[in-house]
């Protein structure tokens, strides 16, 4: 039996990972968000002190890591050591510890792998940064989802203001890491960020989250 594999790629803060979860809802499949692997991994790496940009110890820590996703009424659950970290890995540092880690090729191999073999099993919709390019790529349904840095810095900002976690952080300081999260993802010599060349380019910046599912969703449905 096909499965329904659906790719959205993009950079931080773009939308997608919402877009991923509407439109999961929408179809009625699950949505896998990868990049909470990859954070799972850098949290383990902050834990243990160690330096997510040594490759040598990161490999060594990630021989002995396990991540896994797991479902609890319909929610998602990351996993990791077999410890719930669903509420731990959505801070500035893991998100930076994750973009520097996962520039390892064998940290995204190994992780990798746990994706495809999600996807083979069950109907999927699975975001993050090289999902067409590298994970999936004969995914029938590849988009790469973006926007400007100046509003994914916004919405982050606003994002972090109303969970009471700036931490004293500007604007500019959200910008500056998105920036360089930008720049760490899309220079990484194995599976950088980039587009799929037969990817759906969808331009996020003036829309919100109802255009940008409802743009995907036609465009899913409009191909069969």
């Amino acid at each position: 039996m096909k499965r329904i594999n659906i790719a959205i790629d993009g950079p931080s803060g773009a939308g997608k990972s919402t877009a991923a979860k509407a439109i999961a809802d929408e179809l009625g499949i699950i949505c896998l968000d990868t990049g909470a692997m990859y954070r799972a991994a850098g949290l383990k790496a902050l834990r243990l002190g160690v330096d997510p940009c040594d490759a040598e110890n990161a490999l060594r820590i990630m021989a002995d890591t396990d991540v896994d996703i797991i479902y609890c009424d319909g929610v998602q659950h990351i996993m990791l050591d077999g410890e719930d970290v669903t509420d731990k890995i959505r801070t500035q540092e893991v998100a930076q510890a994750a973009s520097d880690i996962s520039k390892i090729p064998e940290v995204r191999i190994k992780l990798a792998a746990a994706q495809r073999a999600f996807a083979q099993k069950y109907d999927v919709v699975m975001d993050g940064r090289e999902i067409g390019t590298f994970v999936l790529p004969n995914a029938e349904y590849k988009f790469f989802v973006t926007a400007s840095v100046e509003e994914r810095a916004r919405r982050r900002y606003l994002e972090l203001e109303r969970k009471g976690a700036l931490d004293g952080k500007s604007y500019d300081d959200i910008k500056a890491q998105i920036e360089t999260r930008d720049y760490n993802d899309s220079t990484r010599e194995f599976a950088p960020l980039r587009c799929a060349d037969d990817a759906v380019v969808i331009d996020t910046t003036n829309m919100d989250e109802a255009q940008v599912c409802a743009a995907i969703i036609d465009a899913v449905r409009a191909k069969g």
